[in-house]
């Protein structure tokens, strides 16, 4: 058997095909643990939130073992999403070029053997999440609602893309609620931001699928923008860097988080810029730079904590 083999359309090799034992690939796939960008764009409102709530507590630095905590637990959970959502549209995804070679719609996973792969990755979120409070826990279960009504939304609205803004955020909530067992203000602002910031990301996304995904009926904010992608997308970028910057200021930010907020807000008007919907290559480079955005974010947060200089 080939390093390749059973290769999903848009992966561009990884550890997966080239090192990960051939019985394994097919369930790794499942996971897209040969494609991780989800799972850090899952991950890091929840890093940016630990790293607010170290701002607001006036601690040196975000806690340590939540921040390991939520590495683990997006990982488990973004892989149990993705299986699910597979199992979900494994009929959909067979008539997608893009989606059509995944594990179950190509035959590499049977159905049951999915299920059963992604109650075991819940199961490890699960562990995660009880080393949290009992407010945490109570909030992170809450989240369960939402996920497990996404893959349907493409089906119904042209605006998917909330929904998985509502899932993919939530981590924004969790990292104050491990930090204080409670929600305020600061939470809630962050929460609203990274939703605005995931609807534009996956438009872009979107955009590698809208020919396939109208001929199968489904929809999407990509195909809802079309040719106004650009300001739309520039619309929720706007939103998220002001509503991210309003978490900030409440929770008593200075300026390491601001100039990094700046940063951030650059590269968002980078991605528009250079954005093309007609090239998926460059769709997929530009949504996939979101993990660098977040990354200076959060990276602003860890800085402002350490160094307190208020503005």
């Amino acid at each position: 058997m080939s390093d390749t083999a059973g290769r999903v359309a848009d992966s561009t090799g990884n550890w997966v095909d080239g090192l990960a034992p051939s019985w394994s690939r097919p369930y790794l796939r499942l996971a897209r643990l040969d494609r991780p960008i989800g799972s850090w764009l899952l991950l890091l409102p929840c890093w940016w939130s630990v790293g607010l709530a170290a701002v607001a507590a006036g601690d040196a630095y975000p806690d340590p073992w939540h921040v390991l905590l939520f590495f683990i637990g997006a990982f488990a959970m973004r892989g149990a999403g993705c299986t699910w959502n597979d199992l979900v549209d494994r009929d959909i995804d067979g008539q997608v070029e893009r989606t059509r070679s995944r594990p179950i719609p190509s035959g590499q996973v049977t159905v049951p053997q999915a299920v059963a792969f992604m109650v075991l990755q819940t199961l490890v979120g699960l562990v995660v999440l009880l080393q949290f409070n009992r407010f945490a826990i109570g909030a992170g279960i809450a989240s369960l609602a939402i996920v497990a009504v996404y893959p349907f939304m493409k089906r119904i609205t042209y605006w998917p893309q909330i929904f998985l803004g509502l899932a993919f955020s939530w981590g924004a909530l969790m990292g104050w609620a491990a930090a204080f067992g409670r929600l305020d203000a600061p939470a809630y602002l962050l929460y609203a931001g990274s939703i605005a910031w995931v609807i534009a990301y996956d438009t872009i996304y979107a955009h590698q699928d809208s020919e396939d995904d109208a001929l199968v009926g489904l929809k999407s904010t990509a195909l809802l923008f079309g040719e106004n992608t650009k300001p739309m997308l520039a619309t929720f970028y706007a939103v998220a860097v002001v509503l991210i910057g309003l978490a900030g200021w409440n929770a008593g930010a200075g300026l390491f988080f601001y100039l990094g907020l700046t940063a951030f807000a650059a590269h968002l008007a980078w991605q528009v810029l250079r954005l093309d919907i007609g090239d998926a290559d460059n769709c997929l480079r530009l949504f996939k730079s979101n993990r660098d955005a977040g990354l200076i974010l959060f990276a602003a947060l860890i800085l402002d904590a350490a160094v307190r200089w208020p503005i």
